[in-house]
């Protein structure tokens, strides 16, 4: 593996997973494969899971870690042929090559604006990075994407599904904010990845993008799209049409108890309790987002492993 930006970037998803439920077993077996490796990670947004688990991955691989919370004062430049002579004061263009002198993976984690949808969609920051840079880069969620958490999910169903092919929904909920997608699309691209029975429920005016939902089944009536679910992964996103929009906030789209029935909860975290989902769903036995955080270091250690081993060959 060259880099992880994408979904498209494993070459074997069955094998990555079981790889990384392995690594749980024993996190320490490859502590030789980091030695004098560096990996930095840089914040354009605040972190808490993503930070954390991907530290504790490359430290279970024997890496070194440097973290920069990237702030306004830093003011990078990432279009082409600028004059700077305004805010920016340094272009993606040196600042990726210096990094690259100081890591042997770089980590970037960059929030969409939900205000440019052209910009958001070429993922220009993460796509820079990738340009720019003589080392490997791992996206720790961009504007669009989100697929270390989607591999986490992918982890998380496959250890604890009771059936070879279950029914998992993706449900929009009601969220004060306007929130990204891409959790969402990320979710939605793994698990059409994998042998599941995906259904996606939302209100309308709610479209993902087209190019990610592709055929997958879309239902406007939440309960009827979450009848015999086997997991439920809830999570707010505004509009995609009617770009970076609060459409609805229509509480009764709240995930209840009663809604769940007798499937597995599953949220990226943070959730905002009896907005998205009330207590007695996430303080039951079926909430499953503790399990979910857990894996996240081992979704990112596989990935590191198998980038550390690229670069090693």
């Amino acid at each position: 593996m060259k880099k992880y930006t994408e979904i498209d970037d494993l070459n074997n998803i069955p094998q990555i997973i079981d790889e990384a439920i392995q690594l749980k077993q024993d996190p320490f077996q490859f502590l030789e494969l980091g030695k004098h490796k560096t990996l930095v990670m840089l914040f354009f947004n605040s972190s808490l899971r993503t930070r954390l688990s991907t530290e504790k991955a490359a430290k279970n691989l024997g890496m070194d870690v440097i973290v920069l919370n990237v702030t306004d004062a830093w003011n990078l430049e990432f279009e082409d042929e600028v004059v700077m002579n305004l805010n920016t004061s340094e272009h993606i263009i040196e600042a990726a090559q210096v990094i690259s002198q100081y890591a042997d993976v770089i980590g970037v984690r960059v929030f969409s604006t939900l205000k440019d949808k052209q910009r958001d969609t070429s993922e220009l920051v993460l796509k820079s990075f990738v340009k720019y840079a003589s080392v490997p880069v791992v996206n720790m969620e961009s504007a669009m994407g989100h697929p270390l958490q989607a591999l986490t999910d992918a982890i998380t169903i496959e250890e604890l599904k009771t059936k070879s092919k279950p029914k998992v929904v993706i449900s929009w909920a009601p969220h004060p904010k306007a929130l990204p997608h891409a959790v969402a699309n990320s979710f939605i691209q793994m698990m059409q990845e994998l042998d599941v029975d995906l259904t996606i429920t939302h209100p309308k005016g709610y479209e993902l993008d087209t190019k990610i939902t592709k055929d997958t089944c879309v239902v406007y009536d939440q309960k009827e799209a979450l009848k015999d679910a086997d997991f439920v992964y809830v999570k707010n996103w505004s509009g995609y049409t009617d770009y970076g929009k609060v459409i609805s906030k229509d509480s009764n789209w709240m995930l209840t108890k009663e809604k769940l029935g007798t499937a597995k909860f599953m949220h990226c975290l943070p959730v905002r309790r009896n907005v998205v989902v009330e207590d007695t769903v996430l303080d039951s036995k079926s909430s499953i987002v503790i399990e979910q955080a857990n894996n996240r270091t081992f979704a990112a250690q596989v990935v590191l492993k198998h980038i550390l081993e690229n670069l090693e060959s």
